[in-house]
């Protein structure tokens, strides 16, 4: 499936329509360039689920914790160089807790993604629009 975010006025309507899609699923790997918009897309999709908390970015956390309706993990996986560090991290746990997981830079991770994780592949077109190729592992 593909959807188009045309601009950041947008990005809120395709993140509750991406929600409604999926309604069961709880693990998002989001793939894209760096300042594609995967940070942002998160954001959105955290604000549909009713997260009131200030969100950054995780990269030097590499997982923040935030707690509304539901609980989500957003995980950037950016900076590990091999599976073992996200054993190390814990990340098994993340992924079998049943919370929303919305997992930046998922590569690395691929082969413990479980086989319901909706993958969003985050491409920028040349006038500043995303298309985003949205599937069901």
């Amino acid at each position: 499936m593909k959807l188009t975010i045309t601009n950041i006025s947008t990005i809120n309507a395709t993140a509750k329509q991406i929600l409604a899609l999926f309604p069961d699923v709880r693990i998002f790997a989001l793939q894209g360039d760096m300042g594609a918009g995967k940070t942002t897309l998160i954001k959105a999709l955290c604000k549909e689920i009713g997260v009131a908390d200030a969100m950054s970015s995780p990269t030097y956390a590499i997982v923040n914790h935030y707690q509304g309706k539901n609980t989500v993990y957003h995980i950037d996986l950016y900076r590990l160089k091999d599976i073992k560090e996200a054993f190390s991290i814990g990340i098994e746990e993340y992924l079998n807790s049943g919370n929303y997981c919305f997992i930046e830079w998922p590569e690395i991770i691929e082969p413990l993604l479980p086989k319901s994780t909706v993958t969003i592949k985050i491409l920028v077109n040349n006038d500043d629009s995303r298309e985003l190729a949205i599937e069901k592992i």
